[in-house]
């Protein structure tokens, strides 16, 4: 009895399955979340485990100022794109391609998406690592570029970038007063872009 479910095993093993490779799928925008769930569910109904490997809606970490506090928030970075490790034939392909909120994949022929490299993925999941460690400020701003005070001492008065320092959140700006240009260093959430 024990030699046949060896046996079994070894015929088992032997079929060589295809690895599974990255597909960028593409989704209503802001619905990536809800696709990433759908496509769990429809796989599991459909116990095609063994043709799918993992799922990623590319997120990273932000920093926002909500009501003078702090608030770390997720931003999607690819917004409208989820990830999808998976044995491509026409079974999982279709059910991809027919999951709610799925508008097909990216790349490739119609039917026959052309796969991602696995170094591409890496950059984006190392990119989301990053996020998690060092959150980034959800607005961005660069030397140079003009701005308008909207709260403190100096409302309403525009100005130019100077100096940004994200580890404080504050930004130098050259305000020009009485004719003359003078350095004030304001909080993120005392300027907002022209």
């Amino acid at each position: 009895m024990s030699e046949q479910v060896t046996g079994q095993e070894g015929a088992a093993a032997a079929p060589a399955t295809p690895p599974l490779r990255w597909y960028v799928v593409h989704a209503y925008s802001g619905m990536e979340k809800a696709v990433e769930r759908n496509l769990r569910e429809r796989i599991d109904r459909a116990g095609m485990q063994h043709k799918f490997g993992r799922i990623l809606v590319p997120t990273e970490e932000v920093v926002e100022l909500k009501n003078g506090k702090k608030a770390v928030t997720e931003r999607r970075f690819f917004p409208g794109y989820v990830l999808v490790e998976m044995l491509m034939d026409d079974e999982s392909w279709h059910l991809v391609k027919h999951t709610s909120k799925v508008t097909g994949f990216v790349g490739g022929a119609k039917n026959r998406p052309a796969p991602i490299s696995e170094a591409e993925v890496m950059k984006i999941v190392n990119q989301m690592q990053e996020g998690i460690e060092k959150p980034r400020p959800k607005v961005e701003w660069q030397v140079g570029e003009m701005v308008r005070v909207k709260e403190g001492p100096f409302t309403d008065f525009n100005g130019a970038v100077e100096e940004v320092n994200y580890e404080k959140s504050k930004v130098r700006v050259s305000v020009t007063i009485f004719g003359r240009a003078t350095p004030v260093e304001l909080d993120f959430s005392q300027v907002e872009k022209v």
